[in-house]
């Protein structure tokens, strides 16, 4: 077994995000490939911004997308969260004290201080700095108070945080998985706030100490984070810990390499479930948004991505969320799909349109399934089925296309239809012999070939020039559905 341990560790501030899904799919890849630990830890110390059925929907879009962890924060089978693991409690709220008792020997060791400055004061220093073009970063007013007088002014109940104590002018050195060597000055470091003053740690302390009580060996997240890394690393050595190995991924961008976000459309991993991708196929998109495998093969199983992925073949540039590429990448996991399969993924829609009803999701199973292989290769996210099948519920013809009209309208329709309804009369029901020899029928009744024939009739039933296997559709259609089809061309666009 590997020692390497992951963790993915979102805040319940809102519903998992697009990016927040790729990184712990990369965690999980990485943990998975090597034989490792991926564990699922909630950050939810930030009160005011937390949303209270968030880590229910983090947990579910997770096991939605096959993204499953191995310890941390689970569902069971009542829909109630529980943890399963060595190292918990795995939600942040729950381990205060832990945090309480680090922040102790930071302060005892002279590497943390209580800091006493109101808002106020805060927003003067910041305007001033802004005013002269200085860096923005506390001033240091509450670094060096006597214990005399921190004590005195806790005596006092005043209000107060503790903030790291960085040291002077040193410069803080780290490798980075995909940004390599990174180095900073300590004077360039802000005196970060480790505890609010409602008790609560900041993420600086809290994912530090959880990090190395839960034996984590490599930290994967968002490139936003590089800027806190020093403060992490210095933390690191204020405990006499070695820091785990950072990986600073590239942001999710836009198609205008912006920062993906609410404002340009769907983002949350539940939106793009709702509209009709796949699992695989959204995975698929994901992993290759901002990693390119060795070869020019673009579409994995998950599998497959285990054995593929590679953190040094993630680029340091941003990535970007291309909505056409992941149409195209999941239109071809639809194809992978049995019908069967598809006939399951595809029944929510149905129903949910009025276009069957859920008798007949089993009654009729069979011809279920031969509609849905005829829609197969014309769906790229399976709510295109709604569109798709529409053809199949009602007996209108209507033309995709002026040129569709225009054909409906040409003098040799009439005849087409006459010799159509007259072989439909000769069967009870239209099966796969049937149509075996039809449009052979059709053409010595008149005369019509090829092109000429097929296009037609294709416009007559479909509405469409193109699409799936005219046969097929005769079966689907059934002979009730042709006939009165032909019936409505005939009364509607012939003379």
């Amino acid at each position: 077994m590997s020692n390497v341990r992951v963790r993915f560790a979102p805040s319940p501030t809102g519903y998992l995000h697009i990016g927040g899904l790729r990184t712990a799919l990369y965690d999980y890849l990485y943990a998975k490939q090597l034989g490792g630990a991926y564990i699922l830890r909630i950050e939810d110390t930030d009160r005011n911004r937390f949303v209270d059925d968030a880590m229910k929907n983090l947990i579910e879009s997770l096991e939605w997308a096959g993204v499953v962890h191995d310890e941390g924060v689970f569902l069971n089978e009542a829909g109630e969260i529980v943890q399963k693991g060595e190292y918990g409690p795995y939600i942040q709220s729950e381990r205060l004290d832990i945090y309480k008792e680090h922040l102790d020997r930071l302060i005892q060791s002279g590497h943390a201080y209580p800091c006493f400055c109101s808002k106020e004061r805060l927003e003067t220093v910041r305007e001033h700095q802004r005013a002269t073009n200085e860096m923005m970063k506390y001033d240091g007013h509450c670094r060096n108070l006597s214990k005399e007088e921190v004590e005195k002014r806790m005596a006092a109940g005043e209000e107060y945080v503790v903030r790291l104590k960085m040291p002077v002018n040193v410069d803080i050195t780290f490798d980075d998985t995909i940004r390599g060597h990174v180095s900073i000055n300590s004077d360039d470091v802000d005196d970060q706030v480790l505890m609010k003053s409602d008790g609560f740690p900041t993420y600086h302390l809290a994912a530090v100490v959880d990090d190395y009580l839960m034996e984590i060996t490599h930290v994967v997240r968002g490139e936003e984070w590089l800027v806190s890394t020093p403060k992490h690393i210095y933390l690191n050595q204020c405990f006499g810990w070695e820091a785990p190995q950072y990986v600073h991924l590239p942001t999710v961008l836009n198609k205008e390499k912006k920062k993906l976000s609410k404002r340009h459309g769907d983002v949350a991993v539940g939106d793009f479930k709702k509209k009709g991708y796949t699992k695989e196929g959204l995975i698929n998109y994901l992993a290759l948004v901002g990693w390119s495998p060795e070869g020019d093969q673009e579409i994995f199983s998950m599998d497959e991505l285990i054995a593929a992925f590679d953190f040094g073949r993630v680029a340091k540039a941003g990535g970007v969320f291309d909505v056409d590429k992941l149409n195209w990448v999941n239109a071809q996991h639809i194809r992978q799909l049995s019908v069967s399969e598809l006939t399951d993924l595809c029944a929510p829609y149905l129903l949910e349109a009025g276009q069957i009803s859920a008798a007949e999701l089993t009654e009729r199973r069979p011809w279920l399934e031969r509609l849905i292989s005829t829609v197969q290769e014309r769906i790229e996210v399976l709510s295109d089925v709604v569109e798709r099948a529409a053809l199949y519920f009602t007996e209108e013809v209507i033309p995709e296309t002026e040129e569709v009209e225009t054909m409906l309208r040409t003098e040799g329709i009439p005849v087409l239809i006459e010799a159509m309804l007259a072989e439909l009369d000769t069967i009870e029901e239209i099966d796969d012999e049937f149509m075996k020899g039809f449009f052979k029928r059709i053409q010595k009744a008149t005369g019509l070939k090829g092109k000429n024939l097929y296009m037609p009739s294709r416009a007559m039933i479909t509405g469409q020039l193109h699409g799936p296997d005219m046969a097929a559709v005769f079966v689907v259609m059934g002979k009730a559905g042709i006939q009165n089809r032909l019936i409505y061309v005939k009364e509607n666009f012939t003379k």
